[in-house]
């Protein structure tokens, strides 16, 4: 069994334990695929998981922005929002582009999370 262990690492990845060195030189066609096919698997898993939470927050942030224009509350005890310093067309403009941000936003994710599931086997 201690002759298995090399430093603590296992020398089963390298038969006869002839070092890694010589290994890579003799790997076959298809553990070479096997590798690469690996590393970029790993790497678009990576960046499709991002992407995917990437979208979560953003649409968290559209909706509470949403949410904190409906608080009209005044700034501090002694003012008021006076009708005149409204702008009802503005807020309308805001409140509706806001609500086609996250509309779009909630497909996007909605997209991205489905493709995930495709691609990589596994749910977000």
């Amino acid at each position: 069994m201690a002759e298995d262990m090399i430093e603590g690492a296992a020398t089963t990845d390298v038969p006869n334990n002839k070092g890694a060195f010589i290994e890579s030189l003799v790997r076959n066609n298809r553990k070479i695929r096997e590798d690469r096919a690996q590393a970029i698997f790993e790497d678009a898993e990576l960046i499709f998981k991002r992407k995917v939470e990437d979208l979560q927050v953003k649409l968290n942030r559209l909706k509470r922005s949403r949410e904190n224009m409906l608080d009209l509350s005044p700034n501090n005890a002694t003012s008021l929002i006076v009708a005149a310093d409204f702008d009802a067309e503005e807020y309308v403009n805001k409140d509706m582009a806001l609500g086609i941000d996250i509309r779009n936003t909630e497909i996007e994710l909605d997209i991205a999370r489905k493709r995930y599931s495709y691609l990589f086997g596994k749910t977000l």
